[in-house]
C-alpha cells in the first residue's frame, strides 16, 4: 500500500476511539500493522491473537522495525493498552472510517467479491483495498490512508465464521451494500448455506441502499434493488456474450465491452452500472472504464503461452465459482484440458462438492486432471480422468496430457498454489 504522507495515529486518538490508556513513551504512527515481520519505521503495531502464536509475542520484535506505537493489552511504555486488542481494532476502524465523509460502498458475497468491488472502483473512480483484502485489520489500515477528498471508497467484506459480519459492518458502516452471489464456502466456520445467506444478509439489512445480485435475491428472499440478466431485475442486461476477446452486453443505449471472459466479470460490471445510477452518474464514462478493466491475476486471465491458450482461473474456488468457470470454458472452442484442485474449507460436504464439480468439468473437457486429496474420488464421480495427490505428480501428469492447441483451465483455492503448474507449460 503507498502510505499517504498525511495519513497519522496519534496516541491520545488511538485511545478515545478504544478506550485505553496511553504510554509515556508512546509515539505518533503513520502507518498500521498487525504483522511484526510488516513493521517499517514510523508504524503502530497492533498484538493481535493468532492461530498458533499472540502478537504480544512480537512486541519487542516489532519496535527493533522501528514501530512508533504498540496496541496491546499487555503494559507497556510505548504502548495503549487497551482490554482486548480485537474490539480496540474494530473500534479504531470505526473512529478512522469517520473521519471520511464520501460514500462508502461495501461488497460481499461468497463468489465474484472482489471483481465487483474492482469493477465498481474503476468504473466509478473510486478508491478500493488492493486485491482481496477484506479483514477487519486490512480495512482499518485502507480507511488510515483514505484521503478525505477522495470521490467515493469501495470495501471487500468477507466472513468465515458467524458474527464477523456484524465487525466489519461496524467498522466499515458502509452507505451502501452490493451483495453478488450466495454459495457453499467457508463452510469448516459457517456450517451451512443457509448460514452463509444469514450473515451475507447483514449487509444489506444495515445498509441505507441495499443492491444485490438478482438470482441470489430471488433465491433466498432477500429486499433491495436487485441487477442481474433476468427479466425480473431492476438493473437489467441485455444480450450477453463472452468469449476469447472478452465479454460483451447491452444495458440501456449502451453497449459494454470487458477485457474478461464470462457471466461473473459481466455481473460485476452490471453492478457499478447500477450504482452509478443510483448515485445519479452518467453511465458512458463508467461503460468506458470498464471496457480498460484490470482485475488481479488469476481471474479468468485468458491468454496464449507458448503453444497452449491458458484460461488462468485459480486464484480461489468454490462450487459456484468452479460452475462459472466452467461456463466460460464450454463457450471456447477446441480442445479443453481442465485442471481442478482443492476448494478449501467447505466442512463434511467437501467430498460431494468436489465430486460435483468433477461430474461438471467431464461434461465440458476432453482431458482432465484432478489434483489433492480428493483427486481420486473426482477421477471415479467424472468416470476418466487423471489423478494426482499433490502438484509435484501434477506437474508430471500436466507435462504428459498438454498437446499443442489446448485450452489449460486451472481452478483451485488460493492455498493450493495451482498456478505453478504454469511453468510446465513454458510459463
Amino acid at each position: 500500500m503507498q502510505i499517504a504522507q498525511d495519513a497519522l495515529l496519534t496516541p491520545d486518538f488511538v485511545a478515545r476511539a478504544t478506550g485505553g490508556l496511553p504510554g509515556v513513551g508512546a509515539g505518533e504512527a503513520r502507518d498500521l500493522v498487525w504483522d511484526s515481520r510488516e513493521v517499517q519505521p514510523g508504524a503502530a503495531f497492533i498484538a493481535l491473537p493468532g492461530a498458533r502464536r499472540h502478537g504480544n509475542d512480537f512486541l519487542e520484535e516489532a519496535l527493533g522495525r522501528g514501530a512508533t506505537l504498540l496496541i496491546t493489552d499487555r503494559d507497556h511504555p510505548r504502548a495503549v493498552r487497551v482490554l482486548d486488542p480485537y474490539r480496540a481494532l474494530i473500534r479504531l476502524g470505526h473512529a478512522l472510517r469517520a473521519r471520511y465523509p464520501g460514500p462508502v460502498i461495501g461488497v460481499s458475497g461468497s463468489a465474484g467479491k472482489t471483481t465487483t468491488k474492482e469493477a465498481i472502483a474503476q468504473g466509478l473512480g473510486f478508491v478500493a483495498p488492493e486485491g482481496n483484502l477484506n479483514t477487519p485489520p486490512a480495512l482499518a489500515r485502507f480507511f488510515l490512508h483514505l484521503k478525505p477528498q477522495a470521490p467515493g471508497a469501495v470495501v471487500e467484506l468477507g466472513i468465515d465464521r458467524p458474527g464477523e459480519m456484524d465487525d466489519l459492518l461496524a467498522l466499515a458502516a458502509p452507505q451502501i451494500g452490493v451483495l453478488t452471489a450466495i454459495a457453499p464456502a467457508h463452510l469448516a466456520g459457517l456450517k451451512s448455506e443457509e448460514i452463509v445467506a444469514r450473515e451475507k444478509a447483514k449487509l444489506l439489512e444495515q445498509s441505507g441502499t441495499a443492491l444485490v445480485e438478482y438470482e441470489t435475491a430471488r433465491r433466498w428472499g432477500l429486499k433491495g434493488l436487485t441487477y442481474g440478466f433476468d427479466e425480473g431485475a431492476r438493473f437489467r442486461g441485455r444480450g450477453l456474450t463472452f468469449g476469447p476477446e472478452g465479454t460483451r452486453f447491452r444495458y440501456g443505449a449502451l453497449t459494454v465491452h470487458l477485457p474478461y471472459p464470462g457471466r461473473g466479470p459481466a455481473l460485476a460490471a452490471l453492478a457499478a452500472l447500477a450504482l452509478a445510477e443510483v448515485l445519479g452518474r452518467p453511465l458512458a464514462p463508467v461503460a468506458e472504464r470498464l471496457a480498460g478493466l484490470k482485475l488481479p491475476p488469476g481471474r479468468l486471465h485468458y491468454r496464449t503461452q507458448g503453444p497452449y491458450r491458458v484460461l488462468d482461473d485459480a486464484y480461489n474456488a468454490n462450487p459456484a465459482s468452479v460452475a462459472a468457470g466452467l461456463e466460460v470454458l464450454a463457450a471456447f472452442s477446441g480442445p479443453r484440458l481442465v485442471v481442478l484442485g482443492t476448494m478449501l474449507e467447505l466442512g463434511e460436504a467437501a467430498e460431494r462438492y468436489h465430486e460435483e464439480a468433477a461430474r461438471a468439468a467431464a461434461r465440458v473437457a476432453e482431458k482432465l486432471l484432478f489434483v489433492g486429496p480428493f483427486a481420486e474420488a473426482m477421477q471415479r464421480a467424472a468416470g476418466r480422468g487423471v489423478a494426482a495427490p499433490d502438484l509435484d505428480r501434477a506437474r508430471n501428469a500436466l507435462a504428459q496430457l498438454a498437446e499443442p492447441g489446448d485450452l489449460v483451465y486451472l481452478k483451485a483455492s488460493r492455498a493450493v498454489g495451482l498456478e505453478r503448474l504454469l511453468e510446465v507449460l513454458g510459463g
